[in-house]
């Protein structure tokens, strides 16, 4: 059973599980929410079907730096790497 993590935590078992695998506390309270919100965005799951002017917008929105020199690809692991 998950411990209750407060009312700013809507799934404390998947912010739990996060927090496991390595995301930071803001990344796994940001993830729990939404998912429990029902509003999680799947966009990352295929991201090699995305334009690479999605992809730049999105390691920008994220915060990885040299984005502008990276081709498509790494972008994708770009972003799947960033924690």
């Amino acid at each position: 059973m998950a411990r209750d993590h407060g009312p700013q935590i809507k799934d404390d078992k998947l912010y739990e599980d996060l927090l496991d695998q390595g995301n930071s506390k803001e990344k796994a309270a940001r993830i729990a929410n939404a998912r429990a919100a029902g509003t999680l965005d799947h966009r990352g799951t295929h991201l090699e079907d995305r334009t690479k002017s999605d992809l730049v917008r999105e390691a920008r929105e994220i915060g990885i730096k040299g984005r502008s020199k990276l081709d498509k690809a790494g972008l994708v692991k770009a972003i799947r790497d960033h924690t």
